[in-house]
């Protein structure tokens, strides 16, 4: 697929370093505020921020057919529902506007000061308004290896798993942009030895390293997306941090699944990264054994090199990176996650959010929780400050990192992150 502003010789004019997120390939989409501005839609570029609206205003996008407020919102849904075509456009135009040999915008010192402000200075929203989250569970290795701690080891997967994309409607209500703060989380938990349980703060609270995509074309109820078109219906991707209480979890996922050990918070990045900056960026999938049915199979590379990292920061001390992992260790891709959503009719809108479940590799290096890093608590690992981790303890903040990279050319999310207060 040939796409204008994905060309790697492009250049901005905006200063953009090397180990940048955000060079002008990437023209990720969110939503800011600051003193003077209650919320806008905005791409990043370098250390800075775009202001749409102000773009929009100053007449850059006049060849464009957009609603006069569409980036003066607080979400992005309005514009994502515009559709691909008009998105696409956007971007493409924001691509030549940055574009080091136009001059445009760069020789005009007036709109420049207007539009451009450093990200430092402005406090980015949650960006988009989630009316449905699902969750699936989709990396083989992740599910082998909680198979392998709860379950009989030889038979680490459940008879369904190779099979479909195994998924569960999550709350949407608690999903918080990164840089949020949250209280650990109180439910009914039972220790082995106990005849009944009790209540209390959690004291196996987790991450778990995930991304997640936004719908942003929506279907009728009765209608059925293909794997051959569902990319048609993703407008982006965003790091997910899937926050678990693990023996909230433990007592009660029996027989509906998580409840309270997941519907207390869940973390974001606030920078969704368009499906058409991806694309540079597909690679083989797995070959799936046994063979899928007809609906789910598909055709080309579906999956993504996506590098991922995790850092547990300690409230006095340095940040230890615990995880180091990658997308493309999924099972399931997007496409077969989604149509197998709707291959029973079931209706999505713009904004409904798809996580992807936990990422893990198959080195322990790779794997993307604590429940699976120390073994269920088992094997500690050390941070910076030599303290150990079970699990995450108060005061800790966790921080998830995620980029593509190919030759010279570096595509990333930004962070998502949070902090875990006492309970309260």
């Amino acid at each position: 697929m040939d796409i204008k502003a994905n060309n790697p010789d492009l250049k901005s004019w905006i200063e953009v370093k090397p180990e940048s997120d955000f060079p002008i390939q990437n023209i990720p989409f969110g939503v800011y505020k600051d003193s003077k501005t209650e919320h806008n839609v905005c791409i990043a570029i370098g250390d800075h921020i775009m202001d749409l609206q102000r773009t929009h205003e100053s007449g850059y996008f006049n060849n464009i057919s957009l609603p006069v407020n569409v980036f003066a919102r607080e979400h992005l849904n309005q514009f994502i529902s515009l559709g691909k075509e008009i998105t696409g456009l956007v971007r493409n135009r924001i691509s030549d506007l940055l574009n080091n040999e136009n001059k445009e915008l760069q020789g005009h010192a007036e709109d420049k000061e207007k539009i451009f402000k450093l990200q430092k200075v402005v406090t980015m929203l949650l960006p988009i308004q989630v009316g449905d989250y699902t969750d699936f569970y989709s990396s083989i290795d992740h599910a082998t290896n909680i198979g392998k701690m709860l379950r009989d080891p030889d038979n680490a997967l459940l008879p369904n798993w190779k099979h479909i994309p195994v998924g569960y409607h999550g709350r949407a209500s608690s999903i918080c942009v990164s840089g949020h703060s949250f209280h650990r989380p109180k439910g009914q938990t039972k220790a082995a030895d106990a005849a009944v349980p009790s209540f209390g703060p959690t004291k196996s609270l987790d991450f778990e390293l995930e991304t997640a995509f936004i719908i942003g074309k929506k279907t009728e109820m009765g209608e059925s997306i293909s794997t051959e078109n569902a990319d048609e219906y993703i407008f982006g991707m965003t790091l997910f941090n899937d926050w678990s209480a693990r023996d909230i979890q433990a007592w009660e996922y029996v027989p509906l699944g998580p409840f309270l050990a997941k519907n207390f918070a869940s973390t974001v990045s606030p920078w969704i990264v368009t499906l058409e900056a991806l694309e540079p960026f597909r690679v083989e999938g797995y070959k799936q054994e046994p063979k899928v049915l007809p609906y789910l199979e598909y055709k080309g590379n579906k999956n993504l090199d996506i590098n991922l990292e995790v850092y547990i920061q300690p409230d006095k001390g340095q940040a230890a990176r615990v995880c180091d992992s990658n997308y493309k260790f999924m099972y399931w891709t997007m496409e077969q996650q989604l149509t197998h959503h709707t291959v029973n009719g079931c209706n999505i809108n713009v904004g409904d959010m798809m996580a992807s479940g936990t990422i893990s590799g198959s080195e322990k290096h790779q794997f993307g929780s604590m429940m699976e890093l120390t073994w269920r608590g088992a094997d500690p690992i050390k941070l910076s400050d030599g303290s150990e981790r079970k699990f995450i303890n108060d005061n800790d903040t966790v921080i998830m990192r995620g980029w593509c990279k190919k030759g010279n050319l570096r595509i990333g999310f930004g962070e998502c992150a949070a902090k875990v207060l006492p309970a309260i």
